[in-house]
């Protein structure tokens, strides 16, 4: 079974930055495509950032340039840093993982609050 457990969410001022976490626990499974997603009040779930077990990265027009996905494969974790972060990128965050064995596992959400 996988569990995905997410850290670091909270409110961070404009231009400022934030490390969001999400590692992977359970046995018997081997990740694929680690990645997030978020989901603004009133808005459909949209993607923010992905990156592949060779390190390639893919990330949606707004945050490219301001926010870093990596990973940490030996601990299965997936790291999403937030540089410059703007009020619109106010959202809960998903983390999300594709196993080679197929199938796509989700985290609980955390919060992430832009404001001054």
């Amino acid at each position: 079974q996988v569990q995905l457990v997410e850290s670091g969410g909270g409110l961070v001022q404009p231009g400022g930055s934030l490390r969001l976490s999400c590692a992977a626990s359970g046995s018997g499974f081997a990740v694929n495509v680690m990645g997030w997603y978020r989901q603004a009040p009133g808005k459909q779930r949209e993607f923010v950032a992905t990156i592949t077990t060779a390190g390639r990265t893919n990330y949606e027009d707004s945050v490219r340039g301001r926010f870093m996905i990596f990973r940490d494969n030996a601990k299965r974790t997936v790291i999403l840093q937030m540089n410059d972060p703007k009020p619109d990128d106010t959202a809960v965050y998903y983390c999300y993982v594709v196993l080679f064995q197929g199938g796509t596992y989700w985290g609980q959400g955390t919060q992430v609050t832009v404001s001054s």
